[in-house]
């Protein structure tokens, strides 16, 4: 989205929550960190002169997108979400479908097991509660404290992934399930795919409520709603 705006001089700046050390760098003018609510917002909003709002954070990022729609009630800007088309289990699929991140913990509950956590770093203290399992965790970044787990492996990568490559990730460390919430979209797919053929089960952490806006599902859809 950022090179297509970029490409035909769209003025628009890039915004980066500040989660990730080293964000991927971007071809238009780019701020980092939170506005403080949505009265910081409202006010960015209003000191920039911004007519429209794009979306398109993660499906999980809940209150970033209740965040945007509230301020842009109050600031009278137009808002769009970009987003990714939730995934659906296909034949040869094993999911157990939770709701929320205490679902996937209570779900754990049982004999230890070899479980790779596909969730980001922020969510990974929770699963303390269930210690008995060795936990893979895949990181974007090497975390700079130790995670709260007794028995844990830190695998660092960025994506998009391969199915060969997660395969190969998952036959190396042995793993017997999978913990990810469904973010849909390719970037991050292949796990589900090397899990269907290597015969391994998945929590599956549907998404949260997300604010009534109106969602499009490509980078040519946003562009036509920006220049229209």
């Amino acid at each position: 989205m950022a090179r297509t705006l970029a490409d035909r001089d769209v003025d628009a700046v890039f915004s980066y929550a500040g989660r990730v050390t080293s964000p991927k760098a971007q071809p238009l003018p780019t701020r980092v960190g939170g506005f403080g609510g949505v009265v910081g917002l409202v006010q960015y909003l209003q000191e920039h002169n911004i007519t429209h709002v794009v979306d398109a954070t993660h499906p999980f990022a809940a209150q970033m997108s209740w965040n945007a729609f509230e301020a842009c009630q109050q600031a009278g800007t137009e808002l769009i979400a970009l987003t990714r088309p939730a995934w659906r289990a296909q034949a040869g699929d094993q999911w157990r479908h939770v709701a929320g991140i205490d679902g996937a913990v209570a779900a754990l509950v049982g004999d230890p097991k070899r479980v790779l956590l596909a969730l980001g770093k922020l969510n990974v203290p929770a699963f303390s509660e269930q210690p008995q399992h060795h936990y893979v965790l895949r990181l974007v970044d090497q975390p700079e404290e130790k995670p709260a787990l007794p028995n844990h492996t830190v695998v660092v990568a960025r994506g998009p992934f391969d199915v060969a490559g997660d395969r190969a990730l998952m036959q190396e460390h042995g793993i017997e399930l999978v913990v990810c919430k469904n973010a849909g979209g390719v970037g991050a797919e292949a796990k589900l795919t090397a899990a269907r053929e290597l015969g391994v089960p998945v929590i599956m952490i549907d998404r949260p409520n997300l604010p009534p806006r109106s969602e499009v599902a490509t980078v040519d859809a946003v562009l036509e709603w920006v220049t229209t």
